[in-house]
């Protein structure tokens, strides 16, 4: 520990940041056919009130059966502080860690540290044994505070061959492959070591940030063991001679049609044949068909919350109590599709909080989710019933990352799993303005296709909680009658009526407003001062449509009404209209935010910022009623 870092108090690049990685150290190796990790960390706390995030720490491992489990073999937390000019150093209590086992195969070592303080210096090392070489897990190399140095180093014996996936744009200050002998061996070495890093902060509209910072993931794809008169001289159940371990997409069909956890589980055709009721299997339409089985499987069984690309307990105990992962609900789904002469397949797909899947890169560990498909005349549609609210080809957003693959008997098909269709919000406001400045109206706030979809389900969850955070704490004026409800169309509507002093400003005789009343924001989301470094994604484009009615008082008219006015990018991927409409003492205006695509490359950044600049700019125009 250098005594020097812990009299710093501030980053001397930007006073404002309130963490710096001091050093950070991955080092992957191979011994006896089992992967060793070890990992140091230092971070200097600046603010602590603003360095949550470095207080507390968890390590996940993974549980496997016979002998196949990760393993902590060593754990030091320190916390350094500067006392009478002194080092002074705070261990972690062995009580103050603790283990949480977060699901059936995976165990998370949670800790805190103590005696922080602005100035601190938190110190972790700790070591992983684990027996799974094959696909070394990913490391990312940026993080939301600046980093003086970091270090990635992976030492393989020679016998094994490794992709070293490198992702991003960072460039590190060394790079070096080499062979080398280590742990009495002969070795490839990989390393990166990278100096002065900035911050790769998290940026508004983006799904999963760690899809963009720079990462590193090694991944075995040979072996080539010398043959010895036992067979190979490891014992790690890898055979001698030369093999190959680079897979396909295909190659993952295969194992998931042959796992007893999915591929088996979709031949279990008998446990459905009893379920769905005549009048859904008599449906001509198969599209129809589809739909009604999809909302079968919702309003019967329930989503237990776990991602899952294969089946836990199994479509037996599903059936049984009624309450499954989303391997089994969405497979259930298929075959009940199937038992109904729909041609379903599933489709398997990372989350968006798993990460980005890659072609390039096939990974069956990457997978936790599966979804039903359909071809029907020509029109593929996917289908989810871990919700209650989703609709055909409206499903939960966390599915919504790219793209994923139909994985059928015979082939693996990527297709794109982006929301089809634009969602539209209407804002509406029907409002009377009284000769003492006050306005009393109705207001309507209604949803369709995704956006309907979740806030429906939003609303479910916690009634009170959804119109307390959603217009209580927004709106800041007296309202009442708010109800909110899903429409027959299977929009989604919040409304009620309001009365309120607080819109209006009486100047010399007139009333100054906004026309646009409470529907008038100051500012706007696209404010990123920094240049953008990873791409807008929305979730789905979207219309958003604002309509203010106002009618003045008996013997009042409208002065300085704002003119009708629109803007768009060259390729309309952006378009925005306001449109002013005056029937004697009736005024409306009309504003329609239009944004075509759920995601643009960050090169789009400027235009949505200009727009949106704009955007505010038109809608902060006001109006001025005076007495004839």
């Amino acid at each position: 520990m250098d005594i020097e870092d812990l009299k710093l108090t501030s980053y001397a690049k930007n006073p404002s940041e309130a963490a710096e990685v001091l050093y950070r150290s991955y080092h992957y190796y191979i011994t006896e056919g089992e992967l060793h990790l070890d990992v140091i960390s230092r971070v200097k706390i600046y603010k602590k009130g603003d360095a949550k995030k470095f207080l507390e720490e968890e390590i996940s491992t993974y549980n496997g059966k016979n002998n196949t489990s990760e393993k902590i073999t060593s754990l030091k937390v320190n916390t350094y502080n500067l006392e009478n000019g002194k080092i002074a150093t705070t261990s972690v209590d062995k009580n103050s860690k603790y283990q949480s086992k977060e699901t059936k195969n995976t165990t998370v070592t949670k800790f805190a540290f103590e005696n922080v303080k602005d100035g601190s210096v938190l110190e972790y090392k700790y070591s992983v044994l684990s027996p799974w070489i094959y696909v070394i897990p990913r490391v990312m190399i940026e993080d939301e505070v600046p980093i003086r140095y970091c270090e990635y180093i992976f030492d393989a014996p020679r016998y094994y061959g490794y992709n070293i996936n490198y992702k991003g744009d960072l460039k590190p200050v060394n790079q070096d492959v080499s062979e080398r002998v280590l742990y009495g061996a002969d070795c490839r070495t990989y390393r990166f070591a990278y100096k002065d890093l900035i911050p790769y902060r998290n940026e508004k509209y983006v799904n999963n940030i760690d899809n963009y910072r720079t990462s590193i993931r090694a991944e075995l794809n040979s072996t080539d063991f010398p043959i010895t008169g036992g067979g190979s001289i490891y014992e790690s159940g890898l055979k001698g001679g030369y093999k190959s371990y680079g897979v396909s997409w295909n190659d993952i069909r295969k194992q998931l049609y042959e796992d007893e956890n999915f591929g088996d589980e979709l031949k279990r055709t008998n446990l459905v044949k009893e379920l769905l009721p005549q009048e859904i299997k008599s449906i001509k339409d198969p599209a129809e068909r589809a739909a009604a089985i999809l909302k079968f499987v919702q309003t019967r069984y329930s989503w237990n919350r776990d991602y899952a690309a294969f089946t836990d307990k199994g479509i037996k105990n599903l059936i049984n109590t009624k309450v499954g992962n989303s391997a089994e609900i969405n497979l259930l789904l298929i075959l009940l599709m199937r038992s109904a002469d729909i041609n379903a397949e599933p489709v398997l797909l990372s989350t968006i909080g798993r990460g980005l899947l890659t072609s390039y890169s096939p990974s069956i560990a990457m997978l936790n989710y599966v979804l039903a498909f359909t071809e029907i005349n020509g029109k593929p549609a996917l289908y989810d019933a871990t919700s209650k609210m989703t609709l055909p080809n409206i499903i939960r957003p966390a599915a919504l990352n790219y793209f994923g693959y139909v994985m059928t008997a015979a082939d693996a098909k990527q297709i794109n799993v982006l929301c089809p269709e634009k969602s539209t919000t209407y804002l509406t406001v029907d409002a009377k303005l009284n000769p003492d400045g006050t306005v009393a109206g109705t207001f309507s706030d209604r949803d369709t296709q995704l956006y309907a979809m979740m806030n429906n389900e939003s609303y479910d969850q916690d009634k009170t909680d959804y119109q307390n955070t959603g217009y209580k704490e927004r709106y800041k004026f007296p309202f009442t009658n708010i109800k909110t409800e899903l429409l027959d169309n299977n929009d989604f509507q919040t409304s009620f009526n309001f009365d309120s002093d607080s819109f209006v400003d009486g100047i010399g005789g007139k009333m100054v407003f906004n026309p646009l009343l409470f529907l008038y924001n100051k500012s706007h989301e696209f404010d990123q001062a920094e240049e953008r470094r990873s791409p807008i994604e929305l979730i789905t484009g979207y219309d958003k449509i604002k309509k203010v009615t106002v009618t003045l008082p008996d013997g009042y008219v409208f002065e300085n009404v704002p003119k009708s006015k629109k803007f768009r990018t060259e390729d309309n991927a952006i378009q925005y209209v306001y449109k002013v409409t005056q029937e004697g003492n009736k005024l409306t205006v009309e504003t329609t935010t239009t944004v075509e695509d759920p995601v643009y490359p960050k090169e789009y950044y400027p235009a949505f910022k200009q727009i949106f600049d704009n955007i505010t700019k038109m809608e902060g125009q006001v109006v001025t009623a005076v007495k004839k």
